[in-house]
């Protein structure tokens, strides 16, 4: 029998190398918070990916919704969580480029406070408003909207969301005015929408796409590189003159900071394999997605960069920051 000091130094060792410590990892179910309600475009993304993603991984991805604040709350909360992989957290556009940039006071650092996995999907931003509208057109829409200045209201997940701030940034751009009302996720924002008690919204393909499709609310234009596929007579922004409105958002998968890199590295590589699965592939660009998994590295460029642009765009419309 090894001496127990011999045994005690091989254990240690063990702890100290992350790639042997967390050799069997995951070895219990994973809870993926999604900080926006259920049937918004992050959850539709979360439970598309999390499916497979879980098969790879060989356990469980448990989807946990935290909505409110634009993303805030349940950020904050998966940031608090224990560094352990067993704990992510959707870090998307809204919630880790815009929202710490529209609040005096963010409760979390988008960069600081997480360790980013990979980017899932480029998502097709969309303006879409209610049919009863009078306007078949973005520009019938505008001529609208001057002629009657705040008579009509626009929708978001919440207050600094991304689709708040969509909505702030278009009515900047184009001269425009309206009534904007918060919700706590997209999905009520869209229910209300389809009811009539606010006229737009300023969205994400995959949790309108079905609503467009059932003729239940209408797209103007969307933001993308080019015509998508699934709404070819659907204007780009750049196609209809507003260049500034013209980009993608992004969704991806992130840890608290401090999760092992070798958990890292083995959520990044089930997330190239669950992104290069035919069947999750097409059921992304089903919702008019693009699936775009990257290396960490290239994950936190993005992220940060993506935070310096909305910094500038919240100077530019000079939004009053929230406390």
């Amino acid at each position: 029998m090894k001496p127990i000091h011999t045994t005690l130094a091989v254990l240690l060792a063990c702890l100290a190398t992350p790639g042997l410590a967390n050799a069997d990892y995951p070895d219990k179910p994973i809870r993926l918070v999604v900080p926006y309600a259920v049937g918004g475009t992050t959850d539709i993304i979360a439970r598309v990916v999390g499916n497979k993603l879980g098969a790879q991984l060989g356990q469980s991805v448990i989807i946990e919704n935290k909505p409110g604040a634009g993303g805030s709350i349940g950020s904050a909360y998966a940031a608090k969580q224990p560094a352990d992989g067993y704990t992510l957290v959707m870090a998307v556009e809204s919630s880790h480029a815009v929202n710490p940039n529209v609040y005096a006071k963010s409760a979390y650092d988008p960069v600081r406070d997480f360790a980013p996995i990979s980017n899932l999907a480029d998502v097709p931003n969309v303006l879409v408003v209610n049919p009863g509208m009078p306007a078949a057109s973005l520009p019938a829409f505008l001529k609208l909207l001057k002629a009657e200045p705040g008579k009509y209201a626009f929708g978001s997940s919440g207050n600094g969301g991304l689709s708040h701030m969509n909505g702030e940034l278009f009515m900047k751009t184009t001269g425009t005015r309206m009534l904007h009302v918060p919700y706590k996720g997209l999905g009520p924002a869209l229910n209300d929408l389809v009811a009539g008690q606010v006229q737009v919204v300023f969205d994400n393909i995959p949790s309108s796409y079905p609503l467009i499709q059932a003729q239940r609310i209408r797209p103007l234009a969307v933001a993308a590189r080019q015509r998508l596929k699934v709404l070819p007579d659907v204007p780009t922004y750049a196609e209809a003159g507003l260049p500034a409105m013209n980009h993608p958002s992004w969704f991806g998968l992130a840890a608290p900071a401090g999760t092992p890199a070798a958990v890292l590295d083995t959520l990044n590589a089930a997330v190239r394999q669950t992104l290069a699965d035919p069947a999750t592939v097409e059921a992304i660009e089903r919702q008019g997605a693009v699936p775009s998994p990257m290396s960490r590295e290239e994950f936190g460029a993005l992220i940060a960069e993506s935070y310096g642009h909305w910094k500038t765009v919240v100077e530019d419309i000079k939004f009053e920051k929230m406390q």
